[in-house]
């Protein structure tokens, strides 16, 4: 993996020197968290851009809804939904990334001016995708996928998912580079909420090392789902709808920078841009160390106990 803070660098792309955020606009009627919103390409567009004003490094757009249940969109409303949303974020200088199944729909993306095909079958759904994208040399996301979510969360049954989902999202990436992808260029997601419940899922992030002892930079996708739902509902209580689901998926973002994620995929940009970014100033604190004269917690020197006397109850530096 070509290393840049430890994350790792994608050739083609931007180097960040921190967890890079992923910006979603979802060109569909019928999304989980937010179909319609952005379904005319004016809207869509202005979108976009409004998502990298607020801290997206790179804006995914797609055109077909993958939750489960979901029917699949024939290539050419695809098509017709996605590409002038690539061409006018492309023409105003965003990284664009395309989020596709099929390859012709790839191929026009990257021809419109994407920079990135995502593809959450990692190209085994259209077996033309690996030679449309190693053609044109372009950076790949291979996602690890047990195939499409019809009827429910398919095949979604693990002895150990950790171990599982890391030997198949291996065999995937041998399987993609044997394609003519060339190793800088693939990235790796584990697909968290495909053929996967709550506990999969929270146990994929607890282990995102994991993941990374893959040797390719890794894209993190939580943003809004159901596990996160399961998580903030408790053991009794009901899911939040997932326009809810932000404050989690910011949290998840923060942790996911600071285990080594390459980028994070959201909805909501301005609270995971706060979050990689204080996850990174954390990380330079970490390696840098402790400077001689820094002082302790309200000032006091280190190792000082502190009371409440020169700065009152709660002090000049307090929260409040």
């Amino acid at each position: 993996m070509n290393n840049l803070s430890g994350r790792g660098r994608v050739a083609g792309l931007p180097a960040w020197d921190r967890c890079a955020v992923m910006g979603v606009v979802n060109v569909t009627p019928d999304s989980f968290s937010d179909g319609g919103r952005w379904f005319d390409t004016t809207v869509a567009v202005k979108h976009g851009l409004d998502l990298v004003t607020e801290g997206a490094d790179l804006v995914d757009v797609g055109g077909e809804s993958t939750r489960p249940g979901a029917t699949r969109v024939d290539e050419a409303e695809e098509l017709r939904r996605v590409i002038p949303v690539v061409r006018g974020l492309a023409s105003e200088g965003v990284a664009v990334s395309v989020d596709t199944m099929r390859a012709s729909v790839a191929e026009r993306s990257l021809a419109a001016g994407a920079a990135l095909v995502n593809d959450v079958s990692g190209g085994l759904a259209d077996p033309a995708m690996i030679p449309v994208v190693a053609d044109a040399g372009a950076p790949f996301v291979v996602m690890h996928w047990r195939g499409f979510l019809r009827g429910g969360n398919t095949d979604g049954v693990y002895e150990d998912v950790v171990t599982e989902v890391v030997d198949e999202l291996h065999a995937r990436v041998e399987a993609v580079l044997a394609g003519g992808i060339a190793p800088d260029r693939v990235v790796v997601d584990p697909g968290l909420g495909f053929s996967k419940e709550a506990g999969h899922d929270l146990a994929l992030l607890a282990h995102l090392d994991r993941l990374r002892a893959l040797g390719h930079p890794l894209l993190v996708a939580a943003s809004r789902k159901r596990f996160l739902g399961r998580v903030l509902a408790g053991p009794e209580g009901a899911p939040p709808p997932a326009r809810e689901r932000d404050a989690a998926t910011a949290a998840v973002s923060a942790l996911a920078a600071q285990a080594g994620a390459w980028a994070v995929r959201v909805h909501e940009v301005r609270a995971t841009a706060d979050a990689v970014r204080v996850a990174r100033a954390v990380e330079g604190a970490r390696t840098a160390g402790t400077a001689p004269g820094v002082t302790g917690e309200r000032g006091a020197p280190p190792g000082t106990a502190y009371a409440p006397g020169a700065e009152g109850e709660r002090g000049a530096e307090g929260d409040r």
